[in-house]
């Protein structure tokens, strides 16, 4: 617990810090393209017509609403929250070993570097995120106040990023193999988590896969501010419970490994 309280005092104490670097992580990354910044609204707006076109057109028989809500607009709501927790995870599991030969020389800890790369991806959200409020807002899916648990699927997302992430930012300096690994399951949990489908209509064995699944909660959540107006905030007790006491556990976890192994990161590159 004390390495845990550590972590949290370094991100809080270089805020501005790494607010800062998120900024300027986001314009340098597209300042040799022509369109700049925009690429952060066009390369997910290429994602959700190739997957409309797919799963929406090609493979769906009809073109029924999915729990009263459009499939275009269902499938946006899950596209956008997943690509920011694919996007955070992977760049978190890469922060370290991307800065190695630097990491040593900081003036400021390696941790934060996560955190860094969680706002680098929280930035494009709210891009992304922008236009599903204006087509929310148009159409009344969600009361006014249901908006307000976007700020708790941010809170939510990154204590489960961020635990992930300590554990396997250290694990793929030390095991190269273990970013390969990290981005074959990314693929399959895209799979399970009800992105362009609907759990309602998915198999009892499907449920109980989906129910273990928390980026399955982070979606819901997501779903929940915008579009899904059913019973408040997603999920039972039972699964906030399932998921507070997962993302507790990897930070508690990454916490403990990357104290053990930050100061001898460096001997493994």
């Amino acid at each position: 617990m004390k390495d845990l309280i550590q972590l949290f005092k370094e991100q809080f104490s270089h805020l501005e810090l790494i607010y800062k670097l998120a900024i300027f992580n986001v314009k340098s990354e597209y300042s040799n393209h022509y369109l700049g910044i925009f690429w952060n609204i066009l390369q997910p707006a290429l994602q959700v017509g190739l997957y409309y076109l797919v799963f929406g057109l090609g493979l769906r028989s009809t073109r029924a609403d999915i729990d009263g809500i459009p499939f275009i607009i269902h499938l946006i709501s899950g596209l956008f929250p997943w690509l920011f927790i694919s996007q955070s995870i992977n760049r978190g599991s890469n922060a370290i070993f991307s800065k190695l030969s630097i990491v040593t020389k900081m003036k400021f800890p390696s941790s934060t570097l996560l955190s860094i790369t969680f706002v680098n991806s929280l930035i494009n959200l709210l891009i992304t995120t922008a236009f599903l409020f204006v087509v929310s807002l148009y159409h009344h899916y969600v009361p006014g106040w249901h908006y307000l648990i976007f700020i708790y699927f941010i809170i939510a997302s990154y204590a489960f990023i961020f635990g992930l992430s300590l554990i396997m930012s250290t694990l793929t300096v030390l095991v190269r193999d273990t970013r390969n690994l990290l981005q074959n399951f990314l693929r399959m949990c895209f799979f399970l988590t009800p992105v362009f489908w609907s759990i309602e209509n998915s198999t009892p064995v499907m449920k109980h896969i989906t129910g273990l699944n928390p980026f399955t909660y982070l979606v819901g959540v997501y779903r929940s501010a915008f579009t899904h107006a059913g019973g408040g905030l997603y999920g039972a007790w039972h699964d906030h419970l399932y998921f507070w006491a997962l993302s507790l556990l990897l930070l508690f976890i990454g916490a403990k490994i990357h104290f053990k192994f930050r100061n001898r990161l460096v001997d493994y590159l």
